[in-house]
């Protein structure tokens, strides 16, 4: 510590009138030292009171108290001062030590220190003087105990010691640290450095060794040990229990106690573990700091951008200048960020100002890119009468940094006419020059899709139904759609009759609706009014945000959002990341249009559905080939792909959580609506208050009744969807790169992860060729939907009447159980009727919750459906991090439950053909449930037989014999039933067009990649890997295991096995089954098998959970028997994965397709959202700066593994499929296609699972994983302890032992899928 701060500290006691009135008492040194400990005391006193400061002021430096007490207190003061002192020098020091030659010195210890002022003035320099003096204090409690502690181990230790005195040096070395020396202590060993690595670690030592030269030199004498120790201690850290135990303790006797030396090294022992701690804290510090400068990098270019885009280009400019100047946010920029200034200069023609820009970019030790060359050559292009010297040097410095004119045209992204200016400034030195298009195409090195790119002589690539003209009509509407922003449509309830009262009450609504227009848009512009005027410096002002549309769109997407809201209120978090990403999907939107995108999409667009369009002639490439051939061709102009920035999560929140701000505190309504008299009083709509959910507090928006009961008897006949949410009307954009693809306009990434996730983006960025990936979800979303009408009907009509639960139509709230009502103050309730009234009143609201969320996803959907009754559609398609597939609207597609698949057809019908109506016949049975161990020609005969059934439940769903709701997937048993009635009525079946899609499902996928990656022959056969005449039903097998075991337990008289007794079936074992191979727990396993015994009436309720705990031990008992393989590797992935988090990294692994993967799973870290409504409190589970969640990471890698197997299982079968000429659709282990094309689709999908497990695929997991954590990392690890280095190396090495099963013998099982 300086002077300066001494005397700062000096001066503050002044103020309180003590070090005046009693400096004349104490010494210099020792007023430094009671000024240096009421710095450490600051923290711990900002909590009392005014008395008791001053009280403790005075206390602490009172002169009335005994010399001895002073003494006592400095001496035990300085004790733990040196040993921290040292413990820290040593644990420091030795960490980064190479050949270090040590030596032990011990200094006297036949006296005590007692200092005085005396003895410090008369104390040489080079020793300190040791006297004799009487202690009054005794030893602290907490001292005592860690003495016991330590002697058990005290004959260790002298060994241990004694070994290290005769590998040491007997002198010290002559250059040892003079420092060190003067902070010795008696009693205590030091280890001295004589050669060790210049690491940061050793330069932090040598700093502090100058900061104790530092003090002692400028507060006393070199002799002054006291002071130097004390101001040493708050360097250090020293906690303020053991500072607070350690000045009641009296100094102890030195010469040969052993139990003080025990003493002194279990302190030393754990000041060291404390400085460790110390250590790890500061390193996940920085990695915290590594966040916080990626998201502030982020949110400065959003700031800039939003800035650029609105015009606003003074304040961009002051924006980044005072970013610039200030070096503790000028490390937060990036080259990209002044790019962004420079891009709209060059817009303007600014070149001098470029030059300033550069000259900051320089200042910031960055280099410019292509980015900046290409803008500066822009501004050049768009400045009359430019010198062609300055383009001459701009190209030649561009040279010398390493890129090529044609790099700059092929990588750069262009907006409007930039390409043309970039192209005119070129043309003043180099008239000649042409950009080279980029021509470099990369194959896949998969040997699982190197004959599907290389060898298409044989392929017949599907077409659409649909002529050229039409789909540029439909490209049209779909653009229209996406501009809005938002869909309207009729509500299905539209069809209840009409009544006075519920005209009054949508008047009554339209009038507020009005009202609240006007009211949000004043509000708007007053808070953009002074939002405008407060700092431009801060990248937290959101005015530039408010300016991205016109104030009409805000205010129609908060009203929007007050139509939507439930009764029960929505969570302010999840509120308010709807409408921040409502404002930046129509702001990205706003950008493409302002950039000049829309046309040259729509000419790329009609030249791209040529080879979709049935009146064209026929293409030999796949829609992305075909995609980017064409836009290479029209790569004059601007650039298609954009580079918008997607905005950060927090931003997101901070700008629907404004927006929320707005509605609460301005949108009001009358007390009493339906009065007509003037003086009314004016209430919030909304209220903000807090509740629980899943034992967390967390705010909420909620609507006051009054609002809820005029919707509720207004019944509303317009629902409002955000395009997003919709299907397209035209087949979607193909994914030719990672940011490019699905809806027209509308920002769509390729793989959906969790808000504020970014480790995926990196992965796939840096991912050469997904070319595999992307032409597999192109398959997939190019398939043409529509919906099949008769059956929505009837659909409607049982949702508008009272609903049936038993065929999953919810029913409407009316039928929700009445929320009862008590007076909790009532004194004749007693105290046990009022709790059980709470919970009634409690499982009602949950009821009604419950029952309104169903009820407005059923109405969401068919309301959809309804309203593409007569259309054709599409489901563009993306993918999660694991490489499993999904439509991307949510609502309506194949993916949802019972009702939603039923009501979709393919829009295309084909032939049924020779075999397609004995499929239909099959698929039916399949969809009832029935005959599940029944061979296929028997599940054929069964419906002939029942042909009766079949046609009744066609022809009168509701008022026949209703067979067709006692099946499993009744509405697509019932859609299925209508359509066998049709083709078997029609003149010839075989050429019936069939628009039906036929399932083929894995029995028990999971389980088959297991056993075909283990080679495991009992495996395979339970799975249906093997041909048989019959299904094998894997959990009709474990369930007779089971009820083995349980057999033999109830012989040897086991009681649970006694009352299990006729009550195992497959039922009760399936679920279990089923997700044991994705990682489910024993706990999980529990609760799934004692739901299932809930479900039986007779089950005895008093075995409930001794039984489901019994039943899970059989059950995995069972599955290690029949699935031995299977077991060993996923205990292999298990390992694998925890002792690779518990080294600090994520599990990442590359499918076969060459699909980068990585599991986000990392320690929670919470960040805070101050708003003026509340402190959201965000919950990061996936910030790659924090370590691995181990145990999420163990328990997630071997499903995880095993789904991106399944989706490249289905990747394959989708490319071969559309190679074929055939439709093909999934629901990720379940494939979908025409009834005729059956038969082709299972001998493919058989053929790509041979071919994919023909790969070795473990052992090339074994050495990527080997390479990824293993070699790559050698240096990180040699820091390492070598045993868990070697235990991670031989674990990756050791690859499970395989079995003898023939993999070929799956093309030939009839049941693999069936």
């Amino acid at each position: 510590m300086s002077l300066i701060r001494v005397c700062a500290y000096a001066k503050y006691l002044n103020r309180r009138n003590l070090f005046e009135k009693y400096t004349v008492c104490m010494s210099f040194a020792e007023c430094v030292q009671q000024c240096m400990l009421r710095r450490t005391g600051e923290v711990r006193r900002i909590s009392e009171t005014s008395w008791q400061l001053q009280r403790r002021n005075v206390s602490c430096i009172n002169p009335k108290a005994e010399d001895g007490k002073n003494r006592v207190r400095v001496q035990s003061q300085l004790l733990n001062v040196l040993e921290a002192r040292i413990s820290q020098l040593q644990s420091d020091s030795v960490l980064n030590v190479q050949h270090a030659k040590v030596q032990l010195i011990r200094p006297n210890t036949s006296s005590r220190w007692v200092l005085s002022r005396k003895s410090l003035k008369n104390a040489p320099q080079d020793k300190t003087e040791i006297v004799k003096g009487p202690s009054k204090s005794k030893p602290s409690r907490w001292l005592e105990k860690l003495s016991k502690e330590r002697m058990t181990k005290l004959t260790e230790k002298q060994h241990l010691q004694q070994k290290l005195q005769k590998n040491v040096e007997k002198k010290p070395p002559p250059n040892s640290k003079r420092s060190i020396n003067r902070l010795m202590s008696p009693n205590t060993t030091i280890k001295t450095i004589v050669r060790a690595k210049k690491t940061v670690l050793l330069k932090e030592v040598k700093r502090q060794f100058a900061l104790s030269e530092e003090i002692s030199s400028a507060l006393s004498p070199p002799v002054t040990s006291t002071t130097v120790s004390t101001a040493t201690a708050i360097s250090c850290g020293v906690s303020k229990w053991e500072q607070k135990s350690l000045k009641n303790q009296a100094v102890c006797e030195t010469g040969g106690n052993v139990e003080k030396q025990a003493q002194g090294e279990e302190l030393e022992r754990r000041l060291i573990y404390q400085g460790s701690q110390g250590m790890s804290s500061s390193d996940q510090h920085e990695k915290s700091e590594g966040f916080f400068s990626r998201n502030m990098c982020l949110r400065i270019r959003c700031f800039l951008e939003a800035c650029v885009f609105v015009g606003d280009i003074e304040r961009a400019h002051r924006f980044l200048l005072n970013q610039h100047r200030l070096s503790g946010r000028r490390k937060h920029l990036s080259t990209d960020e002044y790019n962004i200034i420079i891009r709209m200069w060059a817009k303007h023609g600014m070149l001098e100002k470029i030059g300033r820009v550069l000259i900051l970019l320089e200042e910031a030790g960055l280099k410019p890119n292509l980015g900046s060359y290409c803008a500066s050559l822009e501004c050049i292009g768009r400045t009359p009468n430019c010198s062609p010297k300055t383009v001459t040097r701009c190209l030649s410095q561009m040279k010398k940094d390493g890129f090529s004119m044609d790099d700059m045209f092929s990588q750069s992204i262009f907006q409007q006419d930039e390409r043309d200016m970039v192209l005119k400034a070129i043309h003043t030195v180099q008239p000649d020059y042409q950009p080279r298009p980029n021509v470099t195409t990369h194959h896949n090195s998969s040997p699982l899709v190197q004959d599907f790119y290389m060898q298409r002589a044989g392929h017949r690539y599907p077409k659409l139904d649909i002529t050229w003209k039409e789909l540029q009509e439909r490209f049209k509407r779909q653009l229209n759609m996406e501009e809005s922003g938002t869909v309207t449509i009729d509500s299905v309830e539209a069809a209840k009759p009409v009544t006075e009262h519920m005209t009054k009450m949508r008047q009554l609504l339209a009038e507020h609706h009005e009202k609240w227009q006007k009211v949000l848009l004043q509000a708007l512009r007053d808070s953009k009014r002074s939002l405008s005027k407060t700092s431009a410096y801060s990248c937290s002002n959101l005015y530039p945000y408010l300016c991205l549309l016109k104030d009409d769109e805000y205010v129609d997407i908060m009203l929007k959002s007050v139509s939507n809201m439930p009764s029960s209120g929505e969570s302010l978090k999840v509120l308010a990341e709807d409408l921040g990403n409502k404002v930046f999907i129509r702001y990205s939107v706003r950008q493409k249009y302002k950039n000049q995108i829309v046309k040259k999409l729509e000419t790329i667009y009609n030249a791209y559905t040529e080879l979709l369009a049935k009146d064209t002639k026929e293409y030999v490439v796949l829609p992305r080939e075909r995609w980017c051939k064409l836009e290479m061709e029209h790569s004059l102009g601007f650039t298609l792909q954009g580079d918008e920035t997607r905005w950060p999560h927090m931003l997101i929140l901070e700008l629907g959580t404004y927006m929320i701000e707005l509605m609460v505190n301005n949108l009001k309504i009358h007390s009493d609506p339906l009065d007509s008299s003037y003086n009314k009083k004016l209430i919030p709509v909304f209220y903000h208050m807090y509740t629980f959910r899943n034992t967390f507090q967390i705010g909420i928006i909620k609507p006051h009744p009054i609002l809820t009961k005029m919707q509720l008897e207004a019944v509303e006949t317009k629902l409002t969807f955000a395009s997003s949410v919709m299907p397209m009307l035209c087949p979607p954009i193909p994914w030719s790169s990672v940011k490019s693809g699905a809806y027209l306009l509308i920002p769509t990434k390729l793989m959906r992860v969790v808000s504020g996730a970014t480790q995926h983006d990196v992965l796939l960025e840096e991912c050469k060729n997904l070319h595999p990936v992307m032409d597999s979800l192109n398959q997939l979303g190019n398939c043409a939907w529509k919906i099949n009408k008769p059956l929505l009907d009837v659909i409607i009509s049982i949702f508008n009447h009272r609903g049936n639960e038993k065929l999953d139509i919810p029913p409407p709230l009316s039928e929700a159980p009445k929320i009862p009502y008590f007076n909790p103050h009532d004194p004749s309730y007693t105290s046990s009727e009022k709790a059980q009234m709470k919970r009634n009143v409690i499982t009602a609201k949950k009821t009604y919750g419950e029952m309104h969320s169903l009820r407005m996803d059923a109405l969401y959907k068919l309301s959809i459906a309804n309203h593409l009754r007569d259309e054709i559609f599409w489901f563009p398609h993306n993918m999660d991090f694991r490489g499993r597939t999904y439509p991307c609207p949510p609502h309506l597609n194949h993916l949802g439950n019972d009702v939603t698949r039923s009501i979709l057809v393919f829009a295309e019908g084909k032939p049924l053909g020779s075999k397609g109506l004995d499929w239909l016949k099959i698929h039916l049975i399949n969809l009832t449930g029935l005959k599940k161990r029944s061979s296929l020609q028997e599940r054929l005969q069964f419906a002939n037989t029942i042909m009766e059934d079949i046609l009744d439940s066609a022809d009168n769903p509701l008022n026949g014999k209703k067979w067709w709701m006692n099946a499993d997937e009744p509405w697509q048993a019932l859609g299925c039933c209508m359509e066998i009635a049709k083709a078997t009525r029609s003149a010839d079946p075989t050429q019936f067009i069939s628009h039906f899609p036929v399932h083929q499902d894995g029995s028990c996928n999971g389980l088959q990649h297991y056993a075909a990656l283990g080679r495991d022959v009992i495996g395979a056969t339970s799975v249906n890997l093997v041909p048989s005449e019959v299904p094998q039903d894997v959990y009709s097998g474990v369930a007779q295991q089971v009820e083995e075991f349980r057999a033999q337990d109830a012989k040897n008289g086991l009681q649970i096995a006694k009352v299990l007794d006729g009550f195992i079936s497959r039922k009760v074992v399936k679920q279990t089954v089923m997700t044991v191979v994705y990682g489910v727990t024993r706990y999980g396993s529990r609760l799934q098998i004692e739901k299932r015994l809930r479900e039986i009436e007779e089950f005895p309720t008093d075995h409930m959970w001794e039984a489901s705990h019994y039943l899970v031990r059989l059950v995995f008992n069972s599955l290690k028997e029949m699935f031995k393989r299977t077991r060993e590797i996923q205990d292999w992935l298990t390992d694998s994965a925890r002792l690779i988090s518990k080294c600090g990294h994520p599990v990442e692994w590359v499918t076969p397709l060459g699909l980068p993967i990585i599991q986000p799973y990392h320690r929670k870290r919470c960040q805070r959202l101050k708003t003026t409504l509340q402190y959201i409190h965000v919950s990061i589970g996936h910030d790659a700066n924090m370590n691995p969640d181990t145990v999420k990471q163990k328990n997630a890698f071997p499903p995880n593994f095993i789904h991106s197997l399944d989706s490249t299982h289905m990747m394959l079968t989708a490319l071969h499929c559309y190679s074929t000429g055939l439709t093909f659709v999934s629901v990720h282990d379940c494939f979908w296609t025409h009834a005729v094309n059956v038969d082709t689709m299972n001998m493919v999908c058989r053929e790509q699972f041979v071919s994919l497990h023909s790969q070795p695929i473990l052992e090339e997991l074994s050495n990527f994983l080997l390479h990824k954590y293993c070699f790559n990392s050698r240096s990180e690890f040699s820091k390492k302890k070598s045993q868990e280095f070697r235990r991670l190396s031989q674990m990756l090495a050791t690859v499970p032992k395989t079995g003898d099963f023939d993999l070929q013998q799956v093309k030939e099982s009839t049941y693999f899928f069936s």
